[in-house]
């Protein structure tokens, strides 16, 4: 039975809003009825390479669509979000959710009063090296994150925390499934006015511990991810969708999957080390992530990430940023001067 498509705007047809654009056309459950933008330039030029239509007014885009993606900067989340939703528009918005908690809760409780749905775009979620982790029994219980990137004006409007390491936090978040009982943090700024490369160390209530680095200023790109557990060690790369696992396993049980089979003793046991590369489908994750949205604002999924999930993660991205400014804040040792 065929349904109803959704019609969606974009508000914000920036660099990443216009890849937007391309897939929201290639949805069959959406019909995507204009875009939204307050650089006049940038509208233009996304109306004439897509030939979508061009909305003059934020109101004009909210009143015409059931549902919208935000691609602004975090600054304006909040404030559209809430138009839209009081225009009774289902939402979907880039993370973080919001600067605040304050906005986000506000966000949320405004939501559940108009019955509509919030997503927010932590991507890696979907990234295709993460899918595969459904075929394992994953526990971590130490988890390794490096997402470093060269430095680009594209997301300084916050600090790199919520730019690059908030997508690390809420992908441990997901995988650990504990509160965070400790965080340590640790920050540089370095081009920007607040930090541009940081590292946190988070402290689960089950005993697990998470140590990340974001960096905003590496001459190359990074996108790692390395789990730990008992008899077991993951690493994913996901900039090069690809996963890797190690695992420990007696010497009877059948790993008919293994690309290797290395056989350990210790202390008088003998088991095997396997390797295995699961196969990884090919498909591009905005265009899931988007897909998920429309076809949850039409009530036939749930969201990947909801809005309470994406306030989680930003609660703990702020404790990162409070505990560097801690650090900032303490007073240094003066430098001893010689004889």
């Amino acid at each position: 039975m065929a349904h109803k498509k959704i019609k969606a705007a974009i508000i914000g047809v920036g660099h990443l809003g216009s890849f937007h654009v391309e897939q929201l056309l290639q949805i069959p459950e959406a019909e995507l009825v204009g875009v939204y933008d307050i650089d006049p330039q940038r509208l233009a030029r996304v109306q004439r390479l897509h030939n979508v239509v061009a909305f003059e007014t934020l109101d004009q885009a909210l009143t015409t669509a059931e549902a919208v993606t935000i691609v602004a900067p975090t600054k304006d989340h909040f404030d559209i979000a809430t138009q839209a939703l009081r225009a009774g528009c289902h939402v979907f918005i880039e993370k973080p959710i919001t600067p605040t908690l304050e906005a986000a809760d506000q966000l949320l409780r405004l939501a559940e009063s108009e019955g509509r749905l919030i997503q927010v775009g932590h991507i890696e979620r979907l990234n295709p090296a993460c899918q595969v982790l459904d075929q394992y029994n994953v526990q971590p219980r130490f988890i390794e994150g490096h997402r470093l990137s060269p430095f680009s004006s594209r997301g300084t409007d916050v600090p790199v925390v919520l730019d690059l390491m908030i997508h690390d936090i809420d992908m441990v978040l997901h995988l650990i499934k504990s509160p965070v009982r400790k965080v340590r943090a640790n920050g540089v700024k370095v081009i920007t006015d607040s930090p541009d490369i940081a590292t946190a160390r988070l402290e689960f209530e089950n005993g697990a511990v998470a140590n990340l680095t974001a960096s905003r200023i590496s001459q190359k790109k990074m996108r790692k991810l390395r789990l730990f557990q008992t008899s077991m060690y993951i690493s994913i790369d996901l900039l090069q969708q690809l996963t890797e696992v190690y695992r420990l396993v007696a010497p009877d049980v059948e790993t008919p999957e293994a690309m290797l089979n290395i056989p350990l003793d210790h202390n008088g046991r003998r088991r095997i080390i396997t390797y295995e590369k699961p196969d990884i489908q090919t498909y591009n994750p905005l265009h899931l992530e988007l897909s998920n949205f429309i076809r949850s604002a039409a009530g036939l999924e749930e969201p990947v990430v909801d809005g309470y999930s994406a306030r989680a993660a930003l609660d703990v991205a702020i404790r990162v940023q409070d505990a560097i400014a801690m650090t900032d804040n303490e007073p240094q040792g003066q430098i001893p001067k010689g004889p």
